[in-house]
């Protein structure tokens, strides 16, 4: 082999080194149980988010549903988001965390309008699952810093609360937002899925949202669909109805 092929061989090497091929993005299954209740599984993994008791904005959804998985990741340990009887594994707290292979990213956010003197803070995670960014914002109504926007900025899914009341952002809110991180697909949490209004429960539809939010194409979904953000050549909300 002539010196040039050598050379020219070390500078495709180097280059495939420093300059990875990015990884495709694996199909992930998402189960509504209502509220901001998901599992989400794919990528080796089956994570469930913010188990709820049947109470407030929750009341008449079932609690008691066992749901297999590996873990739990919660907003907070209030009642509608963080409720695990059972005590499983689950992961609550600020922090960076490591199950298996697998890193969770929390920070601290406001869970009301008046930097967390009401309902104290919620914890946006942000983890990869099955190659896709994935940012969770459903116990959130604070302002987010120019630091936070920085760590979960252009998320693959982005969970985001959107139906007011006074621990979630209202849909002027959450599209700021979202205009904001520039998510690829949004799965929209917390917001009344029929006119009829609950008792105890100040939560809005998901209309004043939709009206504010650019570029998007609107998908209404069953409460089991699959995902997968390499495959959306536009960027989607999904809405579970």
């Amino acid at each position: 082999m002539s010196i040039f092929k050598t050379k020219k061989s070390l500078l495709f090497l180097l280059f495939c080194f420093l300059f990875p091929s990015p990884l495709h993005a694996e199909e992930l299954i998402l189960k509504s149980f209502g509220h901001s209740k998901f599992l989400i599984e794919g990528g080796g993994h089956s994570i469930l988010i913010n188990p709820f008791k049947a109470t407030g904005c929750a009341a008449g959804l079932n609690d008691s549903t066992i749901i297999n998985s590996d873990f739990i990741i919660a907003s907070s340990r209030l009642a509608d988001e963080g409720y695990n009887p059972s005590n499983e594994l689950m992961f609550v707290d600020p922090g960076t965390y490591k199950v298996n292979k697998l890193i969770l990213n929390g920070i601290p956010i406001p869970h009301d309008r008046y930097e967390g003197r009401r309902y104290g803070m919620a914890t946006v995670w942000s983890w990869n699952q099955g190659n896709s960014k994935i940012v969770h914002m459903g116990g959130a109504a604070g302002k987010i810093s120019i630091k936070d926007q920085i760590l979960i900025s252009r998320p693959d899914i982005l969970f985001i609360s959107i139906g007011g009341g006074v621990k979630s952002y209202n849909g002027k809110e959450a599209a700021l937002i979202v205009n904001m991180l520039k998510p690829q697909i949004v799965v929209p949490v917390h917001f009344l899925k029929d006119k009829k209004e609950l008792q105890d429960c100040d939560f809005s539809s998901e209309d004043q949202f939709l009206d504010n939010v650019l570029d998007y194409q609107i998908k209404y979904v069953g409460d089991n669909f699959k995902l997968n953000p390499e495959k959306n050549k536009r960027k989607t909300i999904y809405i579970v109805k």
